[in-house]
Formats: C-alpha cells, structure tokens, sequence
C-alpha cells in the first residue's frame, strides 16, 4: 500500500510557474505508476498528467497542460515532481496526487487506487 500528500499548491499570477510535489511511503514506490489530477470549482475531477514506473519513466499529458506541465519521479526521494509553467486562471484547481496498481500509467480517475489530500493551486489574472 502506498500513502502520498501533496504539497507546493500557492497563489500564483497569470503566466507564473509553479511545482507540486508528491511524497509517498511505501518500500516498492518505484512499482507504481503514479498521476496528477485536478478538480476545479463545479467540476469534477480530471486528469492531468501520469508517469510510468519503469526506468524510462513514460509519460502522458491532457491536451489543456502539454508543453506547459512536466511530471517528473525520483524513486530514490519517494517523490513525484509537477512542474507547472505558464499558468492559465483556467488551471486554478485543487491537485491531486494518485498511485496505481498495476503496471501502465493510465489516464482514468477510477483506475487510480491511493489518493493524497490535494493542495490547492489559484492563478490569479
């Protein structure tokens, strides 16, 4: 089982960057595909990014945060990096962190199975 919490969420403007982290224990952290989502105010929770677990670390974006965000792991840390650049009001949103059982990252909120708390991201105009 693996525990994550979210951490890095603040008040930003327009255009500015920002990076979450994603901490979780766990021994066999590095076995689990890990992703980001995001819910904003009346809307329900979506994908944002996914990372796999092998060592070459696949990748999968939205099409809304490609070329502005990059996930990124470091599976000596426990850590799940989102770099978040070029921030839109539109990001504004409570982030989440996830981890997946199973070997493929995926873009589907169900198929995630531990999920932090969220930290909350506001960008400002």
């Amino acid at each position: 089982q693996v525990q994550v919490v979210e951490s890095g969420g603040g008040l930003v403007q327009a255009g500015g960057s920002l990076r979450l982290s994603c901490a979780a224990s766990g021994r066999t952290f590095s076995s689990y595909p890990m992703g980001w989502f995001r819910r904003a105010p009346g809307k329900e929770r979506e994908f944002v990014a996914a990372i796999s677990w092998t060592g070459g670390g696949n990748t999968y974006y939205a099409d809304s945060v490609k070329g502005r965000f990059t996930i990124s792991r470091d599976n000596a840390l426990n850590t799940v990096f989102l770099q978040m650049n070029s921030l839109k009001p539109e990001d504004t949103a409570i982030y989440y962190c996830a981890a997946r059982e199973g070997r493929r990252a995926t873009m589907v909120v169900s198929e995630y199975d531990y999920w932090g708390r969220g930290t909350q991201v506001t960008v400002s105009s």
